[in-house]
């Protein structure tokens, strides 16, 4: 099988190294390259962009060159899948040619009136921790230190800004294969998942694994041969 690029789209606070394990398991064809956001790992001298759409166009400017060179998809997780789905519709809106799969993963439709009103990044900062913990975004070492803290706060709150604050544009459907993946705990409902058959003309895959909003670390090896079948089928 041809080799193909899986530009990957990290979670809020997340940065190129969030899917180590995926580069670990993925099969010989599969090259998992992960995307940078400004502000943080390779990037960290860069300054935030808290705007989903200047992100898009970042990352847009980052491979642009490079996908009609070879095939790819893409995949995000929460806040990544946001961008994952915006980044795909601007390489096809600017005459690419279109990821052959997009993966969502962990967050509704992006038209979920869900979506609308929640504002975490302004909480004061003890309470924006307890929601982090909520999440369970950090491991537990990660929490108990105050430097580390330090570190994640304002790099998660820039991100969540971003995904807050993003305001759905109607618009007209991509025509890509796309499979969406949640964990069977996450606070969402069915229905606003659903909604992301609104935004591509192909039927849509809905699979769910066992686990709270970060069930992407549990399972990555299901993930990644999810991904691949997925990949190899279409080939």
């Amino acid at each position: 099988m041809k080799p193909i690029t899986l530009f990957c789209l990290p979670f809020a606070g997340g940065n190129k190294y969030s899917y180590r394990e995926y580069e670990k398991r993925a099969p010989a064809f599969l090259r998992v390259v992960t995307l940078e956001y400004p502000g943080r790992g390779e990037r960290v001298s860069e300054p935030f962009i808290d705007d989903i759409e200047q992100i898009t166009a970042d990352l847009y400017l980052r491979i642009k060159g490079r996908v009609d060179e070879t095939r790819y998809a893409i995949y995000g997780h929460s806040m990544g899948a946001l961008v994952a789905f915006l980044l795909a519709k601007m390489l096809i809106s600017n005459g690419h040619r279109p990821p052959e799969h997009l993966f969502v993963s962990g967050t509704t439709g992006p038209s979920a009136p869900s979506r609308i009103g929640r504002q975490w990044h302004l909480l004061p900062k003890t309470d924006f921790i307890e929601k982090i913990k909520e999440l369970e975004g950090l491991p537990e070492d990660a929490l108990a230190n105050q430097e580390i803290l330090d570190y994640f706060e304002p790099i998660l709150r820039s991100d969540f800004k971003t995904n807050e604050n993003y305001v759905y544009k109607p618009g007209t459907p991509i025509s890509v294969p796309l499979t969406v993946m949640t964990g069977t705990e996450e606070k969402m409902e069915l229905k606003d998942i659903y909604l992301w058959q609104k935004e591509t003309t192909r039927n849509v895959k809905f699979l769910q694994l066992r686990g709270n909003h970060f069930f992407i670390y549990k399972w990555p090896a299901e993930i990644v041969r999810t991904i691949s079948s997925e990949l190899f089928e279409h080939a």
